[in-house]
């Protein structure tokens, strides 16, 4: 299996285990730019070149080489999962993605069909009820997650854990978990473990949200969107998320985590 949703630097000065919709845009381009001195001119996402991705097949030999050799700096980042899924939500079901057209194709009519949900008019811009609509999404998110059902889960909703777990599963092991709420703490711990080639400023570079803009503007606080029944299946899809990254499964206002992160546990439960 590898080593898949891998990215590292072209100096082999750290390793990146993706985890969508946890800053992973502006983590790739902090590590382009600790190679290269700039930024890369794009999405990061979309760069063929300045970083190994497992994606490429010339990349694998050297990511696999590093990572089982547990000699470069190894790392990935989470998010509270309560503004997790919502994220995904207003970017991939709301949203026109960069190529102007609609997540995956016919997955949002199959939902508003399907599940009833609205999601702002053909540009995703028109005033709908978010709260009624991210709900039903989350019966929808849960039904493809336990019974993979209208459609296999996707990677922007499936739990964090699982993620994680696959570059642990097969090798791997973390020197840095850290949550997107303490971004700047958790950065710069990995930065100046790393040997890296160009410094870089965390007060002063951007923060690279490729997903702004794609999607209606959220209307309410998160804490809103989440009824009793909406949290008991949020904790019943990401409950190793929050047992794991220590996050609030009681209050979805309460963004930040609980304590530090356990890596002798995340690697005990996810390397099973």
């Amino acid at each position: 299996m590898g080593f898949p949703g891998t990215w590292m630097t072209l100096s082999e000065s750290m390793l990146y285990r993706v985890v969508p919709k946890c800053a992973c845009s502006t983590i790739g381009q902090i590590m382009f730019f600790s190679d290269h001195g700039r930024f890369y001119d794009g999405d990061i996402h979309d760069a063929a070149k300045g970083l190994h991705k497992w994606a490429f097949e010339d990349s694998q030999p050297a990511i696999d080489r590093r990572a089982r050799a547990r000699d470069t700096l190894a790392f990935t980042c989470v998010r509270n999962p309560y503004a997790r899924v919502l994220s995904s939500f207003f970017d991939k079901i709301c949203g026109i993605q960069r190529s102007g057209t609609r997540y995956r194709g016919k997955l949002v009519p199959t939902l508003i069909e399907t599940y009833g949900i609205e999601v702002g008019g053909p540009d995703g811009q028109q005033e709908f009820d978010q709260i009624s609509s991210f709900r039903r999404f989350l019966l929808f998110a849960r039904d493809t997650i336990r019974w993979r059902r209208p459609m296999e889960p996707d990677i922007h909703w499936s739990d964090m854990s699982g993620h994680v777990a696959t570059f642990i599963a097969n090798g791997g092991r973390y020197d840095r978990i850290f949550a997107t709420e303490c971004f700047d703490t958790g950065m710069q711990a990995v930065l100046d473990a790393a040997p890296v080639r160009h410094p870089v400023d965390l007060a002063r570079i951007p923060r690279f949200n490729e997903s702004e803009g794609h999607g209606p503007r959220r209307a309410h606080p998160v804490e809103a969107y989440f009824d009793d029944l909406s949290r008991h299946l949020v904790y019943e899809i990401y409950h190793r998320d929050f047992r794991l990254f220590r996050y609030d499964a009681e209050d979805p206002a309460n963004q930040r985590p609980l304590g530090e992160i356990d890596l002798d546990e995340v690697h005990a439960h996810l390397g099973d």
